[in-house]
C-alpha cells in the first residue's frame, strides 16, 4: 500500500486526483465560506429571522452540487444577544446559526453542519455515502 492509498482509503490514482468524496467535500467547504461570510454581520431581529433563514438557504442552493440546505437562527440564543445589547436587533453571528448541508458530487454525497463548539462555529463533515461502499 502506498502512503496515498493509507490517507485515502485506497481509491486516489497515482496522479494524485482527488477522489469524488474529496471533491464533495471541498464543495461543501465552499459552500460554507460563501454562507458564512456573506451573511456573517447581516442586521438580524426577531421579525427578519425566517426570511433571513430562507434567503441563506436559497442563495447557497443556487450553487453547484448544492442538495440541501437548512438554516436555523437560534431564537433563544437570538433573544439573548438583543436583551444583552440593548436594541431592537444585532448583526448575524456563527453563535445565532446551525446549518446542515448536503453536498452530492458525481457518486459521492457529504452531510456537513455548522454549531457552536467550545464559542467557535465550527464546520464540520458528519459523513460520506459512496454507493458500493459500506
Amino acid at each position: 500500500m502506498t502512503g496515498d492509498e493509507s490517507a485515502t482509503g485506497g481509491d486516489r490514482t497515482d496522479r494524485g486526483t482527488p477522489t469524488t468524496a474529496e471533491e464533495a467535500a471541498f464543495e461543501a467547504g465552499i459552500k460554507f465560506g460563501s454562507l458564512y461570510h456573506q451573511f456573517a454581520g447581516t442586521p438580524l431581529s426577531p421579525e427578519s429571522a425566517d426570511s433571513l433563514e430562507t434567503a441563506m438557504e436559497e442563495a447557497i442552493e443556487n450553487q453547484p452540487y448544492c442538495e440541501d440546505v437548512q438554516v436555523a437562527i437560534r431564537e433563544d440564543a437570538l433573544a439573548a444577544a438583543i436583551a444583552d445589547a440593548g436594541a431592537d436587533y444585532v448583526e448575524l453571528t456563527g453563535s445565532l446559526v446551525d446549518v446542515s448541508m448536503t453536498i452530492a458530487y458525481e457518486d459521492a454525497t457529504v452531510y456537513t453542519s455548522m454549531a457552536m463548539q467550545d464559542g467557535y462555529p465550527l464546520m464540520r463533515i458528519d459523513s460520506v455515502e459512496r454507493p458500493g461502499e459500506e
